[in-house]
C-alpha cells in the first residue's frame, strides 16, 4: 500500500498550524497534511486565550521557555508585519500593592536584566501618571508586551501553509493510529491517509491521541478554566498597557489581570478553576468522561491535595463575582460590579505528573515515525513559530523521501 504523505500534522491549534507551515517550509517537495476536527482552526485554546505576545520575563534566565518566548515575540511581530496582521505594542505594567510584591517585583527585575529584557521601573507617583486609574506602591514595565488576535495569525499561518502545497482537512476527527515498519496510518471519519511521520499537536486532546497510537503517557490533562469578564465599552480606556499583579511563585497561574484587546475592548481574567469538560466553555459544563479520566488518575489527588487552598480560592473566586472584582480592584479600584460583563472562558490543557506535579516543561512523546507534544507550556501562543521549528529540528534527522501525494 502507498503513502500518502511524508507528513501529517494533527491539531489545527496554533502549535499545529505552526508546525505543518514549518514542515511546508523546510522540505518544500514534501506531502504535508494538516488535520483538524473542528470546521475551523484555533477553536479551542488558540481561540480563547487574552491575545498577548507575552516577552518572557517569568522565566529562569538560559532557560528553553525564556528563549522560545523572547524569540516568538520577534517572530510573531515580524509575521504580523509581513501579513498585514494588526498588533499593538502596549507594554505590561506588573504592579506591586505590598512590600513582599516589591520584593518579588525586585527579583523579576533581576531576572528579566538576565534575559536580556528591556524594562524600566516606576513609582507609585509614575504609576499614577501614566495609569492613572491604576494604584500600585511599585511597578515594572515591559514595553515589549503586545497584543494580537492570535486567530488571525493561525489563519495567515494556513493560508501561506496552503498556498507553500500542503493539504487542509477540516470536520476530520481522529479515530484511529496504528504504525507498522513502513507507514503509520491514520483513520479520520471520512478517509483513512498513510503518512512516513505524525506529528500530534492535539492541546486538550493530546494524552489521549498518545494512547491511541500505542504510546505510554504517565501523565494525564487536566482542564483549567480561566473564566474572563470583559469592561463595560463605556470603560474599555481604563488603562492603556496591560495591567498584571505581582505573580505568587508558589502558584502555577499569573493571577487576574487587564488586558487591552486589539479590537478595542478590555478584558478582566483569567482566574483558574478546575473544569469539568476539556471542550466545554459554558459555565457548569460537565462532561462525565472527562472527570473520570483525571479523577482515576492518582496524580490528580496528589495535585488537589497540594494546591488546595489556592484551588479553593480560585472556586471561590468563580462563584461569587464581588470576590473576583476585589483581586481586580486591588490594582484598580474604580472597577466596580456593573462594569464586568459575562465573557467567554477559555480552558488550558494542564499536563499533571503521576506525583502530582503540574508540569510546565515541554513534553515529548515518540516512537520511530511519530512525535507527540504533549504539553507546550505556556506562553505557547507567543512561542508558536520557535516551537515549530523545535519540532522539524527533531524530525530533520530522519527525513523521509519524497512521495506521491493524494
Amino acid at each position: 500500500m502507498g503513502i500518502d504523505y511524508d507528513y501529517c500534522v494533527i491539531g489545527g491549534g496554533i502549535v499545529g498550524v505552526a508546525t505543518a507551515h514549518a514542515l511546508a517550509d523546510r522540505f518544500p517537495d514534501a506531502g504535508v497534511v494538516l488535520v483538524e476536527k473542528e470546521a475551523e482552526l484555533g477553536r479551542h485554546q488558540t481561540g480563547h486565550n487574552s491575545g498577548v505576545i507575552h516577552s518572557g520575563i517569568y522565566y529562569a534566565p538560559g532557560s528553553l521557555k525564556a528563549r522560545l518566548c523572547a524569540e516568538g515575540e520577534r517572530r510573531t511581530k515580524a509575521f504580523c508585519r509581513e501579513h498585514g496582521i494588526a498588533f499593538e505594542e502596549r507594554g505590561k505594567l506588573i504592579v506591586a500593592t505590598t512590600s513582599l510584591e516589591e520584593q518579588r517585583l525586585d527579583a523579576l527585575w533581576h531576572r528579566a536584566k538576565l534575559n536580556g529584557i528591556v524594562t524600566e521601573s516606576l513609582s507609585a507617583g509614575d504609576i499614577a501618571e501614566r495609569e492613572p486609574h491604576i494604584a500600585g506602591t511599585k511597578a515594572l514595565f515591559v514595553p515589549a508586551a503586545a497584543i494580537v488576535d492570535y486567530l488571525e495569525v493561525v489563519k495567515k499561518l494556513a493560508d501561506a501553509f496552503v498556498k507553500m502545497g500542503g493539504s487542509l482537512l477540516l470536520n476530520n476527527s481522529v479515530m484511529a493510529i496504528s504504525e507498522d515498519d513502513d507507514a503509520v496510518r491514520v483513520e479520520l471519519n471520512d478517509r483513512t491517509i498513510r503518512s512516513n511521520k505524525l506529528v500530534a499537536c492535539a492541546g486538550l486532546q493530546s494524552d489521549r491521541l498518545a494512547r491511541m497510537a500505542g504510546l505510554n503517557p504517565t501523565h494525564q490533562i487536566v482542564p483549567f478554566r480561566g473564566e474572563y469578564y470583559k469592561v463595560r465599552q463605556e470603560r474599555s480606556d481604563l488603562c492603556h498597557a496591560m495591567i498584571y499583579p505581582v505573580p505568587d511563585p508558589d502558584l502555577p497561574f499569573l493571577g487576574i489581570h487587564l488586558t487591552p484587546m486589539i479590537n478595542g475592548r478590555l478584558t478582566v481574567g483569567p482566574n483558574a478553576v478546575l473544569g469539568f469538560a476539556r471542550e466545554g466553555y459554558p459555565k457548569f459544563s460537565v462532561s462525565i468522561r472527562d472527570i473520570a479520566s483525571y479523577a482515576s488518575f492518582p496524580g490528580f489527588w496528589r495535585s488537589i491535595r497540594a494546591n488546595l487552598k489556592s484551588g479553593v480560592a480560585e472556586m471561590m473566586d468563580s462563584v461569587f463575582k464581588a470576590r473576583y472584582l476585589r483581586a481586580c480592584q486591588k490594582y484598580c479600584p474604580s472597577l466596580d460590579l456593573d462594569d464586568l460583563q459575562p465573557m467567554s472562558a477559555g480552558i488550558r490543557a494542564q499536563a499533571v505528573a503521576t506525583d502530582g506535579t503540574l508540569i510546565h516543561d515541554f513534553l515529548f512523546l515518540d516512537s520511530p515515525r511519530q512525535l507527540h507534544v504533549c504539553n507546550a507550556p505556556s506562553p505557547a501562543a507567543t512561542s508558536a513559530l520557535p516551537i515549530a521549528d523545535m519540532i522539524v529540528d527533531r524530525l530533520q534527522a530522519d527525513r523521509p523521501t519524497a512521495t506521491s501525494r493524494r
